[in-house]
């Protein structure tokens, strides 16, 4: 059983001291005076044994011992070191110190203070009782045969340091002197690191690894929390290890750090060699150009950065404005410091001018016969489109033979804007357009900018200042006439960055931007040659001043006849390229992509369409694959269901207005023409109140429109002979599905007027007619907008009727033929037309005589 010794203690802060260790103390703490006084003075509180100062040794040959107990956020640790104090002096200073030396680490049980009176030095001492940490190899070996903590080491049981037992078993020891040896190896690379060559002679005269290890107590990498944990761990073994994974952690540091010093050591010798020699050569050439006169030195000065700069620029076609600017830029770069980030600056400029096309431009081509070839193999339809540009072709040829060059500083150039919604050929019939009159194509994607410089480019003040994206745009198109197509354009935002849509007013301008300015090169760039082509979904979304400089062409939709067309001689061949499959393997007949457009798909483009037939397509691919199919494979109509399942489209609008009080009518969406429902309601007379509720997420034009169609019901229900009496005390209810999208629009006033009709005389409205217009407070029908879009709209929908307004009559014919034969268009100017041309005929139903709607009932009864 180990001995418990009662020793006074002595705490170091943030300070730990191992066995082997030799410190010294600084005396002049009250607290380790008192605790080297009282262990110098005698044994355990009550002993009188004291001694004369300067004497470092008790009577009896018993040795002044302390507890050293590390002491971190003032709280005592579990274990110590019990300290033999060595000598007791003077500093040359005047102070006072002791000189302490570590012996065996033992195990603090109890702390508690001397009784008064009972101290021999007169001050108040901490005194603990401790037990000694027995060895890793005492703790193996037999514990009866175990000496005390007092043995000396001529016992056989401890030595000095806390080192390896005798006792423990050869493996171990073999173990413990690998990992001494290993320690040992890292703090003789670590020390001669810094140069502590004497120290290296210390450590390896020590042979007991035990020792070895304790001699981490010196270590300044290690901190206080990983020399406690040495403290508490009696094994040799595990102390090693620790010890060897935080010497190689802190060598690993020690590398970091010095390759990073000398990285940076050799980028600031480089950077002065650099500044040191381009000021040397500097001053070599100013001499040269003394001695010689300008230009004497040719070949030295041709080969410096602003001289080959200078050349750059003579060799170019530039215009003179734009040379005089860069050799003003030149002659800055020769005046700037090599260190000077304005250097910098300047060359990214005359970069961006020298690879500016200023002088080149394309040969237009005037074969008109063969850009209409091109148009039409590219796309189905697009007439207008087409129309423009040929015309545009025509026009340059004619001016072309008759030797008429610019005029006024201006071109030929032009601002289509294609409006229409998506999947109609906008992006690629720019491609086309470009290619047919062969010229370079460039896309300049719009969408989300809010940015002015965006357009404008960035002023050279600023850091990463770049020039903008019109600029860039005829850099990479690599010619002053190329196809620039502005994507998106209704789609750019503002914000306090500026609005990009009004830096775009000078570019797409035909009377200014022939002196374009950008704010990166501040020189005039000439754009009046340039074709531009802005593509939009909306064009209410365009800001009026901006869509003023633009030549609006709609591109409102394909037919069903044309998306065969474009299905079977574009999108087919292409997706049959992408699935990896010939020409031959997979044949799809007219009547399967007629009823993929129509039955599976219902959109103003194409873009669904595709998607359909790369199913279809991948559909065939997989059942080939798994051997279900060969190849070749011919798809018809009737096998749409077996590769795509049901159509997802079918005609509703039968099943929708079987009831009085639902009308169809026709709108305009981002995403072409579309057909709406109106429905409409009244509340019973039990529930009271009267009003008109509107839901469907409705805009503000479509509420007034519903609240002029009922105005003119209440005030009119007479001359239609409506029973519009029970809507004094009965609430109305408009209701426009899909509540989910927000609806607005001046169109559906008619429609609205027709449902509430329909709900107060009981008439059903015919399946087969939609109708669009606005309607006033007399009852007269108003013109609107998208007429061609609605009527392809409802074609796709399999409705053969519409009702227009009859100002729009013009607008017909801007209507597909095959759409217009196939629907019957009544042109109104009165509501009345509309109510006697859009509702079920009234008929005689029940045995009392009483006129009734379509269900047998009672206009009233249908009503409520």
């Amino acid at each position: 059983m180990a001995q418990t010794r009662v020793l006074p203690v002595l705490p170091l802060d943030d300070a730990v001291v191992l066995p082997g260790m030799v410190v010294s103390l600084d005396l002049s703490d009250d607290e380790t005076r008192a605790a080297v006084d009282a262990a110098r003075a005698g044994g355990a509180p009550g002993a009188s044994d004291a001694r004369a100062p300067g004497i470092s040794s008790r009577s009896g040959g018993r040795p002044a011992e302390v507890l050293l107990v590390p002491r971190v956020d003032g709280q005592l640790a579990e274990v110590a070191a019990v300290g033999v104090v060595e000598q007791v002096g003077r500093l040359p200073r005047g102070g006072s110190a002791a000189v302490v030396r570590g012996t065996v680490r033992v195990r603090v049980t109890a702390v508690r203070a001397a009784p008064e009176g009972s101290d021999p030095t007169g001050s108040t001492v901490r005194w603990a009782e401790a037990v000694e940490v027995a060895q890793a190899g005492q703790e193996q070996a037999a514990r009866p045969a175990q000496p005390s903590a007092s043995t000396s080491s001529d016992g056989g049981g401890r030595s000095d340091g806390g080192g390896q037992s005798a006792a423990a078993p050869a493996g171990e020891v073999a173990d413990v002197d690998r990992l001494a040896r290993e320690y040992r190896a890292l703090v003789t690379d670590l020390l001669r690191q810094r140069g502590a060559w004497q120290v290296v002679d210390s450590v390896a005269t020590i042979t007991d690894p035990g020792a070895l290890a304790d001699t981490a107590g010196y270590a300044a990498y290690l901190t206080t929390a990983q020399k406690i944990e040495l403290l508490a761990t009696p094994d040799v073994a595990t102390r090693l290890e620790r010890l060897l994974a935080w010497t190689r952690d802190h060598l690993a540091e020690l590398d970091v750090a010095e390759t990073i010093r000398r990285d940076v050591q050799e980028g600031m010798d480089r950077q002065q060699r650099e500044f040191l020699l381009r000021r040397q050569l500097e001053a070599v050439r100013k001499e040269l150009a003394e001695l010689d006169g300008p230009g004497a030195d040719g070949e030295g000065a041709a080969g410096s950065e602003p001289a080959a700069y200078r050349a750059r620029v003579e060799a170019a076609d530039l215009p003179e404005k734009v040379r005089a600017a860069a050799v003003k830029e030149i002659d800055k770069l020769e005046r700037t410091a090599e260190s000077s980030p304005e250097g910098g600056w300047i060359r990214t400029w005359l970069d961006t001018v020298l690879d500016l096309p200023w002088n080149v431009r394309a040969e237009d081509s005037y074969d008109i016969a063969a850009a209409r070839a091109v148009l039409d193999a590219d796309h189905a339809g697009l007439a207008d489109v087409k129309e423009r540009v040929i015309e545009h072709l025509a026009v340059r040829r004619r001016r072309a033979d008759a030797g008429l060059g610019v005029v006024g500083g201006r071109r030929g150039g032009a601002v289509l804007a294609l409006a229409g919604p998506p999947g109609v050929g906008k992006t690629s019939l720019g491609e086309s357009i470009a290619r047919a009159m062969g010229r370079s194509f460039v896309r300049v994607a719009l969408g989300g900018v809010r940015d002015e410089a965006e357009i404008r480019g960035h002023r050279r003040t600023y850091v990463g200042a770049l020039p903008g994206r019109i600029v860039r745009a005829i850099r990479e198109a690599g010619s002053m006439n190329p196809v620039v197509l502005l994507d998106e354009v209704d789609k750019l935002g503002a914000d306090y960055r500026g609005d990009p849509t009004a830096a775009l007013l000078e570019v797409l301008d035909p009377e200014q931007n022939h002196t374009f300015r950008d704010h990166y090169l501040e020189v005039e760039l000439d754009l009046s040659d340039v074709l531009f082509l802005a593509t939009a979904n909306v064009l209410e979304a365009i800001p009026a001043p901006l869509l003023d400089r633009m030549e609006i062409i709609r591109l409102d939709g394909y037919t069903e006849e044309e998306k065969v067309v474009i299905a079977r001689d574009h999108l087919l061949r292409r997706q049959l390229d992408r699935a990896g499959l010939a020409a031959g393997d997979v044949t799809v007949t007219d009547d399967a992509l007629r009823a993929l457009a129509g039955e599976y798909t219902r959109e103003a483009g194409v873009r669904d369409l595709e998607r359909s037939i790369a199913r279809l397509l991948r559909k065939i691919v997989a059942r080939v694959a798994l051997g279900e199919s060969t190849l070749p494979v011919a798809v018809g109509a009737g096998d749409l269901t077996g590769y795509l399942g049901r159509p997802r489209h079918t005609p509703e609008s039968a099943e929708r207005t079987a009831l009085p009080g639902v009308a169809t009518g026709l709108a305009v969406t981002g995403a072409g023409g579309d057909v709406l429902f109106v429905e409409a309601s009244l509340a019973d007379p039990e529930t009271g109140g009267a009003g008109i509720t509107l839901t469907g997420q409705l805009g503000d034009v479509m509420k007034e429109s519903a609240q002029i169609a009922l105005s003119y019901l209440r005030s009119h229900g007479v001359e239609l002979e409506l029973p519009v009496g029970d809507l004094a005390d009965r609430g109305v209810h408009v209701h426009v599905p899909a509540g989910a999208v927000p609806k607005d629009g001046p169109s559906a006033g008619v429609t609205m007027t027709t449902a509430l009709a329909s709900l107060l005389s009981g008439r059903p409205v015919r399946a087969d007619v939609a109708m669009t217009g606005e309607v006033s407070l007399t009852g007269r029908v108003l013109p609107i907008g998208g007429v061609k879009q609605k009527l392809l709209a409802a074609h796709r929908a399999g409705l053969t009727t519409v009702l227009l307004p009859q100002r729009n009559g013009p607008d017909l014919d801007d209507v597909p033929a095959p759409v217009r034969d196939a629907l019957t268009v009544h042109l109104v100017t009165d509501v009345r037309e509309v109510l006697e041309l859009a509702l079920e005929p009234a008929f005689e139903a029940d045995r009392g005589g009483r006129t009734a709607g379509a269900s047998g009932r009672s206009p009233t009864a249908l009503a409520a």
